[in-house]
């Protein structure tokens, strides 16, 4: 067996660490054990469904069309997934997609239009996936943290709404305070970068046996365009929340009852 594969053995050998993990939390009383075993179980499927449908992605053969099918099929799930877990937010889904969609097109369009990579299926599917992957997190945390800043210092706000500011002013340091809190992580990740966190693109690299600096200049550019892309989200989305959260004559909605949130 090739040293830098892992094997199934080696597969199974790092559930041990999970189970430590899920006895801890049972000792913490913290009711994680079963959201842990149906996360591990779910990664598990949807991995090894993605490997089997990459073999036929990456092949020479297959047509790039089907690889930019599969990065408009990332946009739209990663807008799902904000949309599930910010479902509070009338709306969401439509937000989401256009914030995912922006942070797509223009990460690609540097990395491609760069050159920093050749255009094939083989990077074009991975990239786009750890772009827009990390941009959906943020996007999540910032629907939310927008929405509960609105309806946590809500009388706050219509205070200044019936003095007659714009709902722009009236919410400008909760919405900016909300989206700093879901871009702030990224920039964190990346100022710690070699020093905390060795990501795993630039280790994956040197484990192929890459020279390292070459690795760490792929990852630098990696992270570049990542970081750009959370920014990019995270504003957009929360931005967007606040636009669905707040009515054209400067008035804010009243908390969505759960009949009432849809996502598009």
């Amino acid at each position: 067996m090739d040293g830098t594969v892992v094997g199934w053995g080696a597969l199974a050998a790092s559930l041990v660490f999970v189970a430590i993990a899920i006895a801890v939390t049972q000792t913490a009383g913290l009711g994680l054990g079963r959201p842990i075993v149906v996360a591990v179980a779910r990664a598990f499927a949807q991995m090894s469904v993605v490997g089997v449908a990459l073999v036929a992605i990456i092949d020479d053969d297959t047509p790039l069309a089907w690889s930019w099918a599969w990065v408009v099929g990332i946009v739209v799930f990663a807008a799902a997934a904000v949309w599930r877990r910010a479902s509070t937010v009338p709306g969401i889904f439509a937000v989401a997609r256009v914030a995912n969609a922006a942070v797509a097109v223009v990460g690609l369009a540097i990395v491609y239009g760069f050159g920093m990579f050749d255009l094939t299926g083989q990077t074009l599917v991975p990239v786009a996936g750890m772009v827009v992957g990390n941009s959906m997190k943020a996007a999540v945390v910032a629907a939310n943290r927008v929405s509960e800043a609105l309806y946590e210092h809500r009388r706050e706000i219509e205070s200044g709404l019936a003095l007659g500011l714009p709902v722009q002013l009236a919410t400008r340091r909760f919405v900016r305070s909300a989206m700093r809190t879901a871009i702030s992580p990224q920039i964190e990740q990346t100022a710690a970068l070699g020093i905390v966190f060795l990501p795993g693109a630039m280790t994956g690299l040197i484990l192929a046996g890459v020279d390292p600096l070459d690795a760490v200049r792929t990852q630098l550019a990696l992270m570049y365009v990542i970081l750009a892309g959370v920014v990019i989200a995270s504003t957009i989305t929360g931005l967007g929340t606040l636009r669905r959260l707040s009515t054209r004559d400067h008035r804010l909605v009243e908390p969505p009852s759960r009949a009432s949130r849809v996502g598009a």
